[in-house]
């Protein structure tokens, strides 16, 4: 955007007026811009400590009742909650393993809880058989080094 264009005033006391108003105006401007940037960045630590509140509570609520609780954080909000792994179970064979959440296809405002249907154990794939996952809770790092087989 070019810059605003401010005519020059013909006697030097206007000149004057005119440079001083535009210096207070500039100083202004870099002082609310400094402020604006300082309360982003507050309201992005806020933002992300409700979201590893929300993981935490979360993973509190699936381990006193067992089952896929919803609502769930998203899958942007456990990532930003510093929670970027899913703790999963087959339900055939019990293979505990672990998913990324931010290397997944999905979309970042997919729920965690709608992930339990679309999760496979690699284990029974190779078998030949696709049990669905159940979901155990968000971690912060995997627990469950991969085995290939």
């Amino acid at each position: 955007m070019a810059p605003k264009y401010h005519p020059t005033p013909l006697s030097g006391g206007d000149r004057k007026a005119l440079a001083k108003e535009l210096g207070k105006a500039r100083a202004m401007a870099n002082m609310l811009a400094a402020q604006s940037s300082e309360m982003r960045a507050k309201g992005e630590a806020m933002i992300q400590q409700a979201d590893r509140l929300l993981c935490e509570s979360w993973n509190e609520r699936m381990w006193s009742d067992g089952e896929p609780i919803d609502p769930s954080p998203t899958i942007d909000q456990a990532v930003n909650g510093g929670f970027p792994w899913l703790e999963i179970r087959c339900a055939r064979c019990k293979t505990p393993s672990d998913v990324d959440l931010a290397a997944m296809k999905h979309p970042p405002t997919t729920f965690v809880h709608d992930l339990a249907s679309r999760l496979r154990c690699r284990k029974c794939a190779k078998a030949g058989r696709r049990p669905s996952a159940t979901l155990l809770q968000l971690t912060g790092q995997p627990r469950h080094p991969r085995t290939e087989a």
